[in-house]
């Protein structure tokens, strides 16, 4: 082959050779990077990061696909995140094109989900990289290490359970009623009126409370006229009306030798019953009647816009007017129960001897936990349907840290029929497992509790939302409302909360330290770490990897204290 001839070809494929080596992708230098946030954090049960990261001009070959995905590397295994793909000016596809010459700005987000092992751990860019069907290797790039964990100490196993409450009432007030009834612009007391059973059966009622150890009762007399007739017509008639029944009263009460105190009184005219027996009746133009109720005050003008409703006003005259015309005897009795002693006592010797409510007072009435249990057990033995008593044995389980036990006993109670207080607390064994879904569903079908507030508290922590977590713990003084307060940056509160735990454990040592470290208070984080080490020796290993306390990594007493 002519010389001449090849030369121009070997030229080109020099050139093109150069060329191609002049485009390969180069390792993107760290400089070029940055995530956030530093350290990262757990929040809400994830590891979240936004990755910023430029593509210098030049850097990116017209005929490249790049693939780049964040790992999450710790001991024991490594966590993938969201992949990104870009391509180069040439390349057909529907990636975000880099352009050669000005290079391009990319942001990715993604997410991992938190394992404790990530406290301790480094985050990397890893890269995919082709030029046309050529594979490029290019080296991970370090971006990254640690994971802030502070609000995974949130603690379902830790909030409050909520209680099948007793309706216990020491006093039982009640009250009973019967009327002697009198005939229109009379005031005297007619035999058949006495004679009638519910006036006999209202006496002996009296009588048998008056006689009765535990019961206490005082009578009241309410005469009435009916509106029509006038205001001064109708005062007269009440005064008369209160006045017999009262003597009658005396009388009665004397022959059946009862001292109790009488009340009497009297209105002139029962508008208020009017009202009442109107709205209840299905009289023609009700409404209408209702009205002129409503429209004037003045008791004479009321009268007559009624009289004028000649439609209705015969019918009122029948069937409503005549039932205001009486004398309402009202017995007000009072029973009054068993004293905490004898509950107490009853409890333990013959709880046969207790009602449901009582049984369940008695659990209230000692501060002893195994004796609180054994009293929630014998009320399920004797109220068994009663869905209190189990939920009540769960609670206590879930206080002394069964949970299995708890979760029994609370579905349990769920089994005769569905209970607020067992599905909140079913709700807290979710939260403890990590079922956020679950608990949530649980806590929605709890409303009303008492409890409640702080368990929606625990869920919004371990939601990550904890502004409102905040909310809903209010005044709770407990590690997961510090917490909350910790995740705000409320320090101060956070700081308050925690003095005031009543039964501080270890993990409340351990967020006074938490608290101490993020106000730059050194002396505050040995001395909490040190309390905290003494109630629960795990927390050593804790605090040694947990990058809340990072800048004390060459501090001697910490490092004497976490070895």
């Amino acid at each position: 082959m002519n010389k001449k001839f090849l030369l121009p070809f070997f030229v080109m494929a020099a050139i093109l050779t150069f060329s191609s080596c002049s485009n390969k992708l180069k390792p993107l230098a760290e400089e070029y990077i940055k995530a956030e946030p530093q350290p990262l954090e757990a929040i809400g049960g994830q590891v979240p990061v936004t990755i910023n990261a430029t593509f210098p001009a030049k850097w990116f070959n017209k005929n490249a696909t790049l693939t780049v995905t964040p790992v999450l590397r710790y001991a024991g295994g490594e966590a993938w995140g969201t992949a990104y793909t870009y391509q180069g000016e040439k390349v057909s596809g529907n990636n975000q094109v880099i352009p050669q010459k000005a290079g391009g700005n990319v942001t990715m987000k993604s997410s991992f989900t938190y394992k404790p092992e990530m406290k301790k751990s480094e985050l990397y860019l890893t890269f995919d990289a082709k030029i046309k069907n050529k594979t490029i290797q290019l080296p991970d790039v370090k971006i990254g290490e640690g994971v802030v964990a502070t609000s995974e100490l949130a603690d379902g196993a830790t909030a409050t359970a909520a209680i099948g409450a007793d309706k216990f009432q020491r006093i039982i007030k009640e009250a009973y009623d019967a009327n002697i009834m009198f005939l229109i612009q009379q005031a005297e007391l007619r035999s058949k009126e006495l004679n009638k059973q519910d006036i006999k059966d209202w006496k002996n009622l009296v009588k048998n409370a008056d006689e009765a150890p535990n019961q206490n009762v005082a009578i009241e007399i309410s005469a009435y006229a009916s509106p029509d007739g006038g205001v001064k017509l109708n005062t007269g008639l009440a005064e008369r009306r209160e006045s017999n029944t009262t003597k009658y009263l005396e009388r009665e009460l004397k022959k059946a030798k009862v001292d109790v105190p009488v009340d009497a009184r009297y209105t002139a005219q029962d508008w208020e019953g009017f009202q009442e027996l109107v709205s209840k009746s299905n009289i023609q133009d009700k409404d209408l009647v209702l009205r002129v109720l409503s429209m004037y005050k003045d008791p004479e003008q009321r009268e007559q816009e009624i009289k004028n409703i000649s439609s209705v006003f015969s019918v009122l005259a029948d069937e409503i007017l005549p039932q205001l015309r009486r004398s309402r005897l009202t017995a007000n009795i009072e029973i009054i129960g068993k004293s905490d002693d004898e509950i107490s006592a009853l409890a333990k010797s013959n709880p046969k001897e207790l009602t449901v409510e009582e049984i369940l007072y008695a659990a209230t009435l000692t501060n002893n936990a195994s004796e609180k249990e054994t009293i929630y057990k014998k009320a399920s033995e004797l109220y068994p349907a009663d869905c209190r008593t189990w939920n009540n044995i769960g609670m206590m389980r879930f206080r002394a840290g069964d949970l299995s036990a708890a979760e029994q006993m609370f579905n349990k109670a769920n089994a005769t029929k569905n209970n607020p207080e067992a599905n909140m607390n079913l709700g807290l064994i979710a939260l403890t497992k990590g079922d956020k879904s679950k608990a949530q569903q649980l806590l929605g079908s709890a409303s009303g509790v008492a409890e409640l507030s702080e368990a929606m508290g625990v869920l919004y922590l371990q939601q990550g939302e904890y502004a409102k977590a905040v909310n809903s713990f209010g005044a709770t003084k407990s590690n997961n409302a510090a917490l909350a307060q910790i995740m705000v940056k409320d320090y101060s509160k956070a700081q308050q909360t925690l003095a005031a735990i009543t039964n501080a454990d270890g993990v409340t040592e351990y967020l006074k330290a938490v608290v101490a470290a993020r106000t730059n208070n050194a002396s505050g984080v040995i001395s909490s770490l040190k309390a905290a080490i003494v109630k629960d020796k795990a927390l050593a290993k804790a605090a040694a990897l947990d990058l809340e306390f990072a800048k004390y990594a060459t501090n001697a007493d910490f490092t004497s204290l976490v070895r």
